[in-house]
């Protein structure tokens, strides 16, 4: 396939958009110095809103940005019940799990691990979360990189260098507010380069959008009776909505990158409107991201064909540079770089997050220190780690060997969930029982991803297996572990509970 350069007018548009981001970092300089409470934490001043903005671009990826469209171009909207899901389980995250992170005032979501069950549990849950987003970082600058460069001449390791090393930068420098504000910004363009790629699709097909619609209808591109009926060809409906519950429940329960923003803000309340100003996000988002897929179908149909063994990953990028007006592909595939970079911010402000409280300062706590320095070293550490994966990445084309790694590492992602739900909804499960369901969990789940399952369906598999494991191997153990607190919803009677959570 012939690639085609980006132009000196559009490479001026991203430079401008890659400074602006720079630019906010150095804003927030002096703020996030104060303290890791500023750095971290932002000192509890973010809106609801720009906290729900974040909680969303942090979720949506370039990965997500690149791929959803993709999946209604092959096949439907079926994936659409994922972001439904997201609705489903914002009652339960305002009436259980904010109270416990906000009263507890915790910067990492792992120190409630230590309250309710030991030390061992939270390093366990902080490792695996430090080490799936440094693999983390690696691929959402690895995935977009290989996407942009299979249909443009843009060197690979320019692409790699901007989005991530600039990114490490503004990290670095604007900590916590920085990262939100970027985030803001940067949800703002990806959401807008959406819409402007649906608008300058359907304008491009004859017939403009009733020739879209058309084409969806006939083709069966949205969703038929057959997606809410197993074992179809079609994705059955109910396992993807059932999966995405416990795949967002992972990520808003227990995974540092959500729940450090359930801190950023001034109340209870307005952490309650962020996570509804993001399942807003969520919904706006099936009808322009899943419809970009639908267009770039029948625009493929209609106006263009596609080269001859085109990988269709690519698809977003590759109507971006050869169809789009100069300028404005400059801008879209900005708002490629910005899914990726608020991502990768939310990523190292987290994973620097944990080294720093949940090891250095939970146990090397006696040596003197400066914590915001040390916490922007990690940020530089990590992130200078993912990039050099990525690279590497990028040099060797190891795709599939990195994919496998990062299934692996994932199989603990879900279950920890699981462990964080025992927690609160039980009394009876103790740390060695937890510990015993996660690995039997992981076993489990490992062997289930061998199997034709989907992966929401293991998704379900792996949360249930977590949590029944573990609450029964909790009877083989004494009842009252030595660092169990028993800090639980059902525990209104224990005076722990009392001042913690004001139960």
């Amino acid at each position: 396939m012939e690639k085609v350069g980006l132009g000196t007018v559009n490479w001026i548009v991203l430079i401008v958009y890659l400074i602006a981001m720079l630019g906010v970092g150095l804003y927030f300089t002096k703020k996030a110095g104060k303290d890791t409470d500023a750095f971290f934490k932002a000192s509890g001043k973010i809106p609801a809103w720009a906290a729900g903005f974040s909680i969303y671009a942090t979720t949506l990826s370039a990965i997500t940005f690149m791929s959803t469209p993709e999946q209604a171009f092959l096949t439907d909207w079926s994936y659409a019940a994922g972001n439904l899901a997201i609705f489903a389980i914002i009652p339960i995250l305002i009436y259980f799990y904010i109270p416990f992170f906000r009263k507890l005032n915790i910067t990492t979501a792992y120190e409630y691990l230590e309250e309710r069950f030991g030390p061992s549990l939270r390093v366990i849950g902080s490792l695996l979360f430090v080490l799936f987003h440094i693999g983390r970082v690696a691929i959402v600058i690895y995935l977009p990189t290989l996407a942009i460069t299979s249909v443009s001449e843009i060197n690979p390791v320019l692409i790699a260098a901007a989005v991530g090393g600039l990114c490490i930068i503004y990290t670095f420098l604007g900590g916590m507010e920085g990262v939100i504000w970027s985030d803001v910004i940067q949800g703002i363009i990806l959401l807008g380069g959406a819409i402007l790629v649906v608008v300058l699709g359907i304008s491009a097909v004859n017939g403009g959008f009733s020739t879209v619609l058309n084409d969806a209808i006939s083709n069966e591109k949205f969703i038929t009776a057959q997606n809410f009926q197993f074992g179809t060809a079609a994705a059955a409906i109910p396992i993807i909505f059932l999966g995405s519950i416990f795949n967002n429940l992972h990520q808003y329960t227990a995974s540092q990158d959500v729940v450090q923003r359930y801190q950023t803000t001034s109340s209870i309340k307005d952490t309650n409107k962020s996570l509804w100003t993001n399942g807003i996000l969520a919904l706006i988002t099936i009808p322009i991201f899943y419809g970009m897929g639908t267009v770039l179908y029948s625009y493929y149909s209609n106006v263009e064909a596609l080269p001859d063994g085109f990988n269709t990953s690519a698809i977003v990028p590759y109507f971006i540079v050869t169809s789009l007006p100069v300028g404005v592909a400059g801008l879209l595939i900005a708002a490629i770089f910005a899914a990726a970079q608020s991502t990768i911010s939310s990523s190292l402000n987290s994973i620097s997050a944990c080294i720093l409280v949940d090891f250095k300062q939970r146990f090397f706590n006696h040596k003197k220190t400066n914590d915001v320095a040390l916490a922007r070293w990690v940020v530089i550490i990590t992130g200078v780690l993912g990039l050099a994966i990525a690279l590497y990445l990028i040099s060797t084309n190891r795709a599939e060997t990195w994919n496998l790694f990062l299934a692996i590492t994932g199989l603990f992602g879900v279950p920890i969930a699981g462990i964080f739900a025992l927690g609160i909804f039980t009394k009876r499960a103790n740390a060695p029982g937890v510990l015993v369901g996660l690995f039997l969990s992981a076993i489990a789940s490992y062997f289930i991803q061998q199997t034709e399952l989907t992966p929401f369906a293991v998704s379900m598999v792996s949360f249930f297996t977590s949590f029944g494991f573990g609450y029964i191997a909790s009877f083989f153990f004494p009842k009252f572990h030595k660092n169990t607190t028993g800090l639980t919803i059902f525990s209104k009677n224990e005076k722990y509970v009392k001042e913690k959570i004001g139960a």
